[in-house]
């Protein structure tokens, strides 16, 4: 029995219990029953109940399922737009979109305020020496709006090319021309203020 249909069966043997319940309350106020106050609880009770696997009933969407999907557990969601899973090793190259659709398929969008929703399949990679690095194996992106997915190409995004350092430093500053345009600055200033008076 699926978790829908029993949430159906649950409603309706629930609001019968409260509607008995109910009329055994009626009875135990006509004729002076000790238990009667009881049974005002607990009928009141069964029937809030009924009213919460009801209220459930009508909420409940039941998990997206596709052929050829892993299950892949969710290492990092933002709420926003970036969803990480986490693959186990020898995860199948197969398996890799279908999976990535499953995952899309199950967000649930409404905290995300309509965003487009990036969503990767990653592994780690030993680099030797207690080092690691995460591998994007799949990545897609989900449109809640439209409910649809865009496969990305990956390039393995973390593999990060060594750069000299003389390659990224900006050049000094000749320290004798820097103090000459600083002294130039402030007195084109004075001049402009010496206008206005």
């Amino acid at each position: 029995m699926s978790i829908s249909q029993f949430l159906q069966e649950a409603t309706i043997w629930l609001a019968w219990a409260g509607i008995g319940l109910g009329i055994c309350t009626l009875l135990a106020f006509l004729l002076r029953w000790g238990i009667r106050f009881r049974l005002v609880g607990a009928s009141i009770f069964t029937l809030l109940l009924s009213g919460s696997c009801f209220a459930f009933q009508t909420s409940y969407s039941p998990p997206v399922n596709i052929e050829g999907a892993l299950y892949v557990p969710v290492v990092y969601d933002n709420g926003a737009d970036l969803v990480v899973a986490q693959a186990p090793e020898g995860f199948p190259d197969e398996s890799i979109q279908p999976s990535l659709e499953q995952i899309a398929g199950n967000l649930k969008g409404s905290g995300r305020n309509g965003a487009k929703v990036n969503i990767r399949i990653r592994k780690i990679e030993s680099a030797g020496d207690g080092i690691s690095r995460p591998i994007i194996l799949g990545e897609v992106i989900s449109d809640p709006t439209q409910k649809t997915t865009i496969p990305i190409e990956t390039n393995n995004f973390y593999s990060v090319k060594k750069v000299d350092a003389e390659e990224i430093s900006e050049p000094a500053l000749d320290e004798e021309n820097s103090t000459n345009k600083i002294s130039g600055s402030s007195q084109q200033g004075l001049n402009d203020n010496e206008e206005f008076l």
